[in-house]
């Protein structure tokens, strides 16, 4: 089979048909073997019928995977790469936004360039607010000077690569999963293009700015250790100042008459602003440490609790 559509669906009920009709009529034309992995992740609506119901009335590759409940996008996505069984694997969401026309331009150019191990969609126009816009930007700027793994900016999980890569990314079995950091960070030679975000057809988008903010704090953890030296850079900082501070107190009470040195005022200001370092650098350790627990427990990226296989390898 050449090639295996990954589809993370979380109450997605009113789109997953959409999807369907959308990439049949693309990849039909294209005249190879593909099949359709659709992961459902633990959907609190509809979701596994509209499946369910897919798999039962057509002929093409539909392999379901449904999780036990919401293990989120990440596992999700490990889930299908995991389960597919095509020479190429593409991420791709259902919502239409990310559209299969593009995915079969990725596809002709792994077939051009056999040289390329991946192609990867970034975002040409993004059609957000500034704000949001903004933080995300800060994001990709500040994981880049922490880390030694380099993201592009506005590349997304939309992306196609052989089957190599998909080994690579199974082999690294972390709980705690950024799958752009992974994809960058296992290397090879991939290629990005740019492609035009479309409105979604139905639903709302699952990503708040509360996750989105989540989801990058867990990726600046995943891919550097940078925050733990914050503390002894705050600590060196800090006793600097101090010292400077009680010179230039110090020296501006002998010079003039009317300052009186209040050192109860001194040491105020100086216990509550070590107090709130220490709370900072304890509160970094402290993420590293849970993630590190969390890791030691040894506990699956995700629990199947149903998994349909398509119709000619049942």
């Amino acid at each position: 089979m050449k090639l295996s559509l990954v589809v993370p669906c979380y109450n997605e009920e009113q789109n997953v048909a959409l999807f369907y009709r959308a990439a049949t009529n693309v990849f039909d034309a294209e005249g190879y073997d593909y099949e359709l992995v659709f992961v459902n992740d633990g959907s609190a609506d509809n979701t596994l019928g509209e499946l369910k119901k897919l798999h039962a009335e057509s002929e093409h590759n539909i392999r379901i995977i449904s999780f036990s409940r919401n293990f989120g996008k990440e596992a999700a996505m490990y889930a299908g790469i995991e389960h597919a069984k095509g020479e190429l694997v593409c991420l791709i969401d259902a919502d239409l936004q990310q559209r299969p026309e593009v995915v079969a331009y990725m596809v002709k150019r792994l077939d051009e360039v056999p040289e390329l191990d991946c192609v990867a969609a970034y975002q040409h126009e993004r059609r957000e607010s500034g704000t949001l816009s903004f933080f995300k930007k800060s994001f990709y700027n500040l994981i880049n000077s922490v880390s030694d793994t380099k993201f592009v900016q506005g590349a997304s999980d939309f992306r196609t690569f052989r089957r190599s890569v998909a080994e690579s990314v199974l082999s690294m079995g972390e709980y705690h999963r950024f799958s752009k950091g992974i994809l960058s960070w296992v290397g090879f030679n991939t290629e990005y293009i740019p492609y035009d975000v479309q409105d979604r057809v139905a639903g709302e988008s699952k990503w708040s700015f509360k996750k989105l903010f989540k989801y990058a704090i867990d990726g600046i953890i995943a891919f550097s250790t940078a925050p733990l030296a914050i503390p002894l850079v705050l600590g060196i900082a800090l006793c600097a100042f101090s010292v400077i501070y009680l010179l230039a107190t110090l020296f501006w009470c002998a010079v003039s008459y009317y300052t009186t040195f209040t050192i109860g005022l001194l040491l105020v200001f100086l216990v509550m602003l070590i107090g709130g370092l220490q709370l900072l650098g304890i509160g970094i350790v402290g993420k590293y440490i849970a993630k590190i627990y969390e890791q030691s427990k040894n506990r699956p990226i995700y629990i199947a609790k149903e998994i349909i296989e398509p119709k000619n390898e049942e």
